[in-house]
Order: structure tokens, then sequence, then C-alpha cells
């Protein structure tokens, strides 16, 4: 009886430590996302300051 109680704490445990690697693998993949839509929302802030001067003024 008591080894299945080890397998099961075993088993939990592993469980336990594939959730926080895949946890760590999503928070990398997000602050990765979050950096590329910074980048992008900042080239279209440029470009719209950009557009804005380009437009003759009445």
């Amino acid at each position: 009886m008591s080894w299945m109680l080890v397998a099961a704490v075993l088993l939990v445990t592993a469980g336990l430590m594939v959730l926080g690697v895949l946890a760590i693998r999503l928070w990398l993949d997000v602050r990765a996302l979050a950096k590329g839509v910074d980048t992008a929302s900042r080239a279209l802030a440029e470009a719209a300051g950009d557009l804005a001067a380009a437009v003759p003024q009445r």
C-alpha cells in the first residue's frame, strides 16, 4: 500500500514540475510577444507622426 502512496506523490511532483516548466515557457513567450507589440506600436506612432508632418496645413 505504501508504494502506491509513493507513486502518487512522485506523479504529482512530476506533474507540477511539468506545469512549472510550461508556465516559464509561456511567460517567456508572452514577454517576447509584448516586446514585439511594443516595437510595432512605436513604429506605427512614428509613421503616423511622419504622415501628419507630411500633410500640408491649411
